[in-house]
């Protein structure tokens, strides 16, 4: 959810909007750290092929986009730094949703094919 949905949200109900829950937005981030973000997003992404497991980024490109986008050596640092926090985020997030999707199909699966049958006489 983005900063505007939530607004409309919270005029829809008749809500204040809370400071604390309202979803951060890219340029509530200094300036070093949006570049990170933009610079992780053109990272190709790596994929398990066998389990379709995220695996993270491709981090083989990073220098080549860092002499680019004219990124001084001094600030590589931080930067590589800010990318893979970021990278660790989506990296666990999209786990989580895999684990989800998981258990819901192992729920499924568990339910589906079950017939019952029941002593009617007639």
């Amino acid at each position: 959810m983005d900063r505007e949905k939530y607004l409309r949200i919270c005029e829809q109900l008749g809500q204040e909007p809370d400071p604390s829950k309202m979803p951060l937005d890219m340029s509530d981030f200094p300036e070093d750290v949006q570049v990170a973000f933009f610079m992780h997003d053109l990272l190709s992404d790596h994929w398990d092929g066998m389990s379709g497991h995220y695996l993270g980024k491709n981090w083989n490109q990073c220098e080549h986009l860092f002499n680019l986008y004219d990124i001084e050596h001094k600030d590589r640092t931080t930067m590589l730094y800010f990318m893979k926090m970021y990278e660790r985020e989506l990296v666990e997030s999209r786990a989580r949703e895999q684990e989800k999707k998981r258990k819901a199909e192992e729920r499924k699966n568990q339910t589906a094919g079950k017939t019952y049958t029941h002593n009617v006489r007639g």
